[in-house]
């Protein structure tokens, strides 16, 4: 049967529900564009464990072990743009790995999304001060089941965190970097780092002490880093990186405040407690 849609965003849902319903997710190839001008000619969407990552191999370069999730699964679909007319002329139904159950589904990363209805309760919710734990039982509650919302409890408090209205305030702000760099004065091994967003706002901080740089050195064999905290005004993510020592006390190896849990957040504060 032929199979004709008029955009590519109609292609690209009808993929990513064929996925759905049989227990895979989706992603986006590169366009294929008629030469020499900015018109697509072909798209092709992938099974999101198609082809392997990448790694660099380079032996001055440290290599972290990472769990390999795409296994170079061949299914694919292929549309061929013609007047507007994006036409199915290509298809690999056959996949190499184990699909998603039923139960599994709604965890899909291409089947969760934000509707704007949706997102406007989640807003409103917060901002009379319900808390992002409530605010996601709730959704689950009114879908009949998690795997009804249409997004993970993750998902709905990395949209909370992104959408909030309160930032750290300008002078907040100063008094804390001014803190940091009195004790910097005050210790020599002070350390501290934070990062801002596009528009120069304070989104993550981290800092250590002397004496946890020490403690570190001596019983970094053990660390635990946790970030279930808070408790603070802003409703950053508190995170310590927390260490035993040889009296079974518990001894601090670094303190942080993170805006969000992204990768990209965790990434940052890794990196700089490195």
């Amino acid at each position: 049967m032929r199979v004709v849609v008029d955009s590519e965003a109609v292609a690209y849902n009808m993929y990513r529900d064929y996925g759905l319903s049989m227990g895979f997710s989706v992603r986006k190839g590169k366009n294929r564009y008629v030469s020499g001008t900015n018109i697509i000619r072909c798209k092709d969407f992938y099974c999101s464990k198609k082809g392997f990552k990448e790694f660099e191999d380079d032996i001055n370069t440290k290599q972290y072990n990472k769990l390999e999730t795409r296994t170079g699964c061949p299914a694919m679909i292929r549309f061929t743009v013609q007047d507007n007319h994006w036409t199915v002329t290509h298809f690999i139904s056959e996949h190499n790995h184990e699909l998603a159950t039923p139960s599994k589904r709604h965890l899909l990363r291409s089947a969760r999304s934000f509707p704007t209805e949706k997102a406007n309760v989640i807003s409103l919710m917060v901002s009379v001060g319900i808390r992002p734990t409530y605010v996601y039982s709730y959704m689950s509650n009114e879908a009949c089941g998690t795997e009804n919302v249409g997004f993970t409890r993750r998902d709905c408090y990395n949209y909370i965190n992104k959408q909030k209205t309160m930032v750290i305030e300008a002078g907040d702000g100063q008094s804390l970097l001014n803190h940091f760099k009195v004790r910097a004065s005050e210790d020599p091994m002070f350390f501290y780092t934070v990062q801002v967003d596009q528009e120069n706002r304070l989104t993550n901080f981290f800092w250590r002490d002397g004496r946890s740089r020490i403690d570190y050195d001596c019983f970094g064999d053990i660390l635990v880093f946790d970030t279930t905290y808070r408790t603070n005004r802003y409703n950053l993510i508190c995170a310590p990186f927390v260490g035993i020592n040889h009296h079974r006390q518990t001894i601090m190896f670094g303190y942080a405040f993170l805006l969000d849990e992204t990768t990209a957040s965790f990434t940052w504060l890794f990196k700089s407690f490195l």
